[in-house]
């Protein structure tokens, strides 16, 4: 019951129960950060905050029930010659969800606790909530994974950024210091200038000379060009990382089919790369398929 229970929860077990309550876990998430957008509305707070702070209440016990289910269910992860029930729930309890999910309804409870404090920066964290949706969709953990993979790339368009930044500013510094002392009284202070110029192709302040403007104008096209570098690397860490999946996959398949039989452990190996990986039920078969016909070549040689 218990490890049914957990991959249910985590959206593993692949039938109507796990989706039925991937869609009322996201339903629920995402009516709650809206619920949080609209309560920081002045007009509309005062007329609905009754109603936001019972519609609070339940969604926290909503939550608290989720996680102590989920802390419950891992205890079925470990056998207890593997550590036991414990390690499965401390692994939770730890990991990067569990303390989402922790901290997603502690302010709720601090504030019961604690009513009198302000607590208007606990609040925010509610929001947190949305992140348990990475529960479901691996893009977040994609994400890390491309950047841990393509790290060098990533230090080095970094590298270049701060050159850039500090470039700019030095040399905005020297042409505007003197007309616009407000905005550039030094280095320091013009780098917020060549930070928004930089990210958004226009800075905060408009140059009061002929150099200045030629500043601008290069920070400008420097940042459409560290824009265009980023937008690149990013896109080919992506790509890579999928292609390492389906490979790892292939190779998982082909040592499946090396025999020419598929045991139940290793059809549930298989299910369980699928689930990990988020491949769809079409890529999995065309990848069979073509794992069987490398198979029937090398039986037919």
């Amino acid at each position: 019951m218990q490890q049914r229970l957990m991959h249910i929860l985590d959206g593993t077990a692949k039938d109507q129960y796990s989706k039925l309550v991937e869609w009322i876990i996201t339903i629920v998430v995402l009516t709650n950060c809206t619920a949080v957008v609209l309560d920081s509305v002045p007009e509309i707070h005062a007329q609905y905050k009754h109603v936001f702070h019972e519609f609070e209440f339940w969604s926290v016990m909503f939550f608290s029930a989720e996680y102590l289910l989920r802390a419950w269910s891992y205890g079925a992860r470990y056998t207890k010659e593997a550590g036991g029930a414990w390690r499965g729930r401390k692994e939770y309890m730890f990991s990067f969800f569990g303390l989402v999910d922790f901290f997603a309804t502690a302010p709720f409870y601090v504030h019961f606790l604690f009513p009198y404090l302000d607590l208007r920066v606990l609040r925010v964290l509610r929001l947190l909530r949305i992140l348990k949706l990475s529960n479901y969709n691996t893009a977040l953990q994609d994400l890390f994974q491309a950047i841990k993979s393509e790290r060098k790339a990533f230090a080095s368009a970094l590298f270049l950024l701060v050159i850039a930044t500090i470039v700019s500013a030095s040399l905005m510094y020297f042409a505007e210091g003197h007309d616009q002392p407000e905005h550039f009284a030094s280095i320091p202070a013009a780098i917020y200038w060549a930070i928004i110029t930089i990210t958004s192709g226009y800075g905060n302040v408009e140059p009061a000379t002929k150099a200045g403007e030629i500043i601008a104008l290069v920070t400008g096209f420097l940042g459409v060009c560290m824009a265009a570098i980023m937008t690149g690397i990013v896109a080919s860490a992506f790509s890579n990382q999928m292609s390492r999946k389906k490979a790892s996959y292939e190779a998982q398949l082909r040592e499946v089919f090396a025999d020419g039989i598929v045991s139940g452990a290793e059809e549930e190996t298989l299910k369980r790369l699928q689930r990990q990986f988020r491949l769809s039920d079409s890529e999995v078969k065309n990848m069979m398929e073509q794992a069987r016909k490398e198979h029937d070549k090398k039986m037919n040689k």
